[in-house]
């Protein structure tokens, strides 16, 4: 790199940090600002100005508070008091925002739940989160009627969009309910015993192992992510940003909210991504920023070209920001589209670990200079990949890696928001994130989980997820969830659940190998796997296993698997793949095999 272009650089990461930095000074635990006074400071500057737009409806940031008041004097209605939790299981929709943060006004914790779950995985989410009430619309009511049996404490569920008319006693319509509620802001003296450590989410995550797990997420946490994007964004009230990612996640809900909102500036939001509709939609309302994650931006780049190409290149988007682009993505992307500024990010919902790449370094997730280390608490650890935990000395403290060495990234745990940890509902779980005497006796970190790699320049790249979970379209899968869903299917005595790259993919996509009697059929399995398991945690390859060899301790020889993957040349077994067209297993032979490795066989 030329001297120029690093000092060029230098500047650019300083500037940008120093603006997050100012943007996060104010957040403190022992603050009695919640994320809902951030929120009112900025409707009480820009009232009339579009806050939220979304399938031909705009709400003006006064019109957005007033509604999420409603939600609060319902809620208050409800007997619903500070500390209470709402389970809200919605898609992307204009209410989603208002709908948390009125509940934030009166210090009840809401539950955002992946609106694409069902079964078991469903019911555990609804379960661990205490809550009494639920919150459904027409898309997702009939994935909870399923499920309320297996429910610990009895719910009242309040369907956003029904019609009073066909109200029934255990269905209510919320938005009928709404009608007869104040819209004036509710007394703040009504959560005056709260402060910013106070829990005002749970956002859910598959974690490494077993079933979903509700990370709890404090107001200074909500207020971390929302005001640092603000910050690092530097978004006006002129400007836009577009956020096709699913508002249960951070990311979209969170980081892009919260860059514009806390901005002055407006929300196009979209309730799913479509490749097509895409580009066509950024320069129809002249949008100037994109939060992405990185399936979306191989999906874009391996994409025909627009219906109208120009709307490709002629749009006003001046960056996008988000995390998991591949460094494969990162240029074409940059170039075909015409992007200005990329700002990849990398943090995980319950951790304590943020990076940045501030200067669009391509493929790094971050930078930490050395002579800003001892302001980031992320240090790397070696690694013993076969035990699965961080080597230790002779002492019994760990090795921090060298430039260029692969290791566990970890944080120090601290009571500065930005370092905080405050885990899981569930302690157990939460216990596990935590490695203690790492560097001296009594110090504790967290622990991310992940692979990564820092040069000598201090940027990061991230390596690989530790242990079986793999991220596929953005979302982490459980092996052993999927195996034990895969494993209750009609005919299979065995489950081996694995991820396996797939050309033209960020991520893994999900395999299963099955160990099957005279009952199995493949169709039936098939409809079985999409009736338990959510869209992203359906495996996308079987193998019907003829044998199987294990280990000296009866477990299955997986990496074996793995390396065989679902190439027809090199396994003799019978394979299938999901169509593309339906949820249907059919063979894989030779020929789709070359179409899979081309990337013309989409998922």
């Amino acid at each position: 790199m030329k001297l120029t272009d690093r000092v060029k650089r230098e500047f650019i990461f300083l500037k940008r940090l120093l603006r997050l930095l100012k943007r996060i000074k104010s957040i403190s635990p022992t603050s009695a600002e919640l994320i809902c006074d951030n929120f009112e400071a900025v409707v009480d500057k820009h009232a009339t100005r579009p806050a939220l737009l979304f399938e031909g409806r705009t709400l003006t940031y006064a019109e957005t508070d007033a509604l999420a008041n409603r939600y609060a004097h319902w809620a208050r209605g409800r007997g619903l008091k500070a500390g209470d939790t709402v389970a809200v299981m919605l898609p992307n929709r204009i209410e989603y925002f208002p709908l948390w943060l009125g509940l934030n006004k009166i210090g009840v914790v809401a539950a955002l739940i992946n609106n694409s779950l069902t079964g078991a995985g469903l019911a555990h989410c609804v379960n661990i989160s205490d809550a009494r009430i639920s919150i459904v619309d027409s898309s997702t009511v009939s994935a909870f009627n399923e499920i309320e049996s297996e429910l610990t404490l009895s719910q009242t569920v309040w369907v956003l969009d029904l019609a009073r008319e066909d109200e029934t006693e255990h269905r209510r319509s919320l938005m009928h309910a709404l009608k007869s509620v104040s819209s004036v802001r509710p007394d703040k003296e009504l959560r005056h015993e709260l402060s910013s450590a106070s829990t005002a989410l749970y956002i859910y995550t598959s974690g490494t192992t077993g079933l979903p797990k509700a990370a709890k997420i404090s107001n200074a946490r909500v207020q971390l992510y929302m005001k640092a994007f603000a910050g690092v964004t530097g978004m006006t009230p002129d400007d836009r940003i577009y956020i096709v990612l699913p508002l249960y996640h951070s990311t979209g809900g969170l980081c892009g909210m919260g860059a514009a909102l806390l901005n002055g500036a407006s929300v196009c939001l979209k309730r799913k991504f479509s490749a097509s509709a895409f580009w066509s939609d950024i320069t129809q309302h002249n949008c100037t920023h994109l939060v992405y994650i990185g399936e979306l931006c191989r999906y874009l780049i391996n994409s025909p070209p627009a219906p109208n190409p120009d709307d490709e290149k002629k749009h006003k988007l001046r960056m996008a920001f988000g995390n998991g682009m591949r460094p494969e993505v990162w240029e074409e992307f940059r170039k075909r589209f015409r992007i200005p500024v990329i700002v990849e990010f990398y943090g995980s919902t319950e951790g304590n670990v943020s990076l940045f790449n501030l200067d669009g370094h391509p493929g790094a997730i971050g930078r930490v200079p050395s002579y800003l280390k001892s302001q980031f608490n992320i240090r790397l650890v070696r690694f013993d990949v076969e035990q699965e935990i961080p080597e230790r000395r002779m002492n019994g403290l760990c090795y921090e890696c060298k430039p260029g060495e692969i290791g566990e990234a970890i944080g120090e745990i601290a009571s500065d928001p930005r370092h905080a940890y405050s885990g899981y509902a569930d302690k157990a779980a939460s216990e596990k994130k935590i490695l203690r005497d790492v560097f001296k006796k009594g110090d504790q970190w967290f622990r991310t989980g992940d692979l990564m790699r820092q040069d000598r320049d201090g940027y990061l790249y991230f390596i690989d997820r530790i242990g079986d979970t793999f991220r596929f379209k953005g979302e982490n899968v459980s092996t052993s969830e999927v195996a034990e869903y895969c494993a209750r299917a009609t005919g299979v005595d065995e489950a081996i659940v694995y991820g396996v790259e797939v050309p033209h993919y960020d991520g893994k996509a999900g395999m299963v190998s099955l160990i099957v009697d005279d009952n199995f059929d493949i169709t039936a399995f098939g409809e079985h796997v999409r009736d338990h398991l959510p869209t992203y945690a359906r495996p996308r390859f079987v193998r019907l296993l003829q044998e199987a060899e294990t280990t000296g301790t009866f477990k299955y020889k997986k990496m074996d698997l793995v390396k065989a993957g679902y190439d027809p040349a090199l396994v003799t077994d019978p394979l299938f793949v999901l169509s593309p067209d339906s949820d249907t297993y059919v063979p894989l032979d030779a020929a789709c095999y070359g179409l899979l490795t081309d990337g013309e066989y989409r998922f």
